[in-house]
Protein backbone atom coordinates (compact mmCIF):
# COMPACT_ATOMS: atom_id res chain seq x y z
CA UNK A 1 0.00 0.00 0.00
CA UNK A 2 3.05 2.47 0.57
CA UNK A 3 3.60 2.08 -3.13
CA UNK A 4 0.91 4.74 -4.60
CA UNK A 5 -1.17 2.46 -6.96
CA UNK A 6 -3.92 2.48 -5.04
CA UNK A 7 -6.25 4.39 -8.35
CA UNK A 8 -9.86 5.21 -7.62
CA UNK A 9 -12.47 6.10 -10.27
CA UNK A 10 -15.75 7.76 -9.19
CA UNK A 11 -18.30 6.86 -11.52
CA UNK A 12 -21.83 7.99 -10.67
CA UNK A 13 -22.86 10.39 -8.05
CA UNK A 14 -26.55 10.12 -7.16
CA UNK A 15 -27.65 14.05 -5.93
CA UNK A 16 -31.41 15.35 -6.22
CA UNK A 17 -32.03 18.51 -8.54
CA UNK A 18 -33.36 20.40 -5.93
CA UNK A 19 -30.29 19.73 -3.29
CA UNK A 20 -27.83 21.29 -6.36
CA UNK A 21 -30.20 24.15 -6.15
CA UNK A 22 -30.18 24.74 -2.63
CA UNK A 23 -26.55 24.14 -2.59
CA UNK A 24 -26.11 27.27 -5.28
CA UNK A 25 -28.59 29.47 -3.54
CA UNK A 26 -26.37 29.34 -0.21
CA UNK A 27 -23.13 29.86 -1.95
CA UNK A 28 -24.97 33.18 -3.53
CA UNK A 29 -25.97 34.02 -0.14
CA UNK A 30 -23.01 33.64 1.33
CA UNK A 31 -21.22 35.61 -1.42
CA UNK A 32 -22.43 39.22 -0.67
CA UNK A 33 -20.87 39.46 2.54
CA UNK A 34 -17.88 38.54 0.96
CA UNK A 35 -18.06 40.62 -2.09
CA UNK A 36 -18.88 43.46 0.55
CA UNK A 37 -15.65 43.32 1.89
CA UNK A 38 -13.61 43.33 -1.09
CA UNK A 39 -15.34 46.25 -2.15
CA UNK A 40 -14.23 48.02 0.91
CA UNK A 41 -11.01 46.73 0.52
CA UNK A 42 -10.88 47.64 -2.95
CA UNK A 43 -12.08 51.57 -1.81
CA UNK A 44 -9.95 52.19 0.74
CA UNK A 45 -6.83 51.13 -1.39
CA UNK A 46 -8.02 53.43 -3.96
CA UNK A 47 -8.17 56.22 -1.64
CA UNK A 48 -4.63 55.44 -0.33
CA UNK A 49 -3.68 55.67 -3.97
CA UNK A 50 -5.15 58.86 -4.28
CA UNK A 51 -4.15 60.21 -1.33
CA UNK A 52 -0.58 59.71 -1.93
CA UNK A 53 -0.81 60.92 -5.90
CA UNK A 54 -2.64 64.23 -4.57
CA UNK A 55 0.31 64.38 -2.17
CA UNK A 56 2.76 64.26 -4.61
CA UNK A 57 1.50 66.57 -7.05
CA UNK A 58 -0.19 64.16 -9.78
CA UNK A 59 -3.89 65.62 -9.81
CA UNK A 60 -5.79 63.66 -12.60
CA UNK A 61 -8.76 65.82 -14.25
CA UNK A 62 -12.07 64.27 -14.10
CA UNK A 63 -13.39 66.95 -15.97
CA UNK A 64 -12.88 68.75 -19.14
CA UNK A 65 -13.44 72.68 -20.04
CA UNK A 66 -14.18 73.59 -23.32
Amino acid sequence: MADGNNLTTIRDIDVPFWRIVMILVKWSIASIPAMIILMLIASVIAGVVGLILAAIGLHIPTTTTP
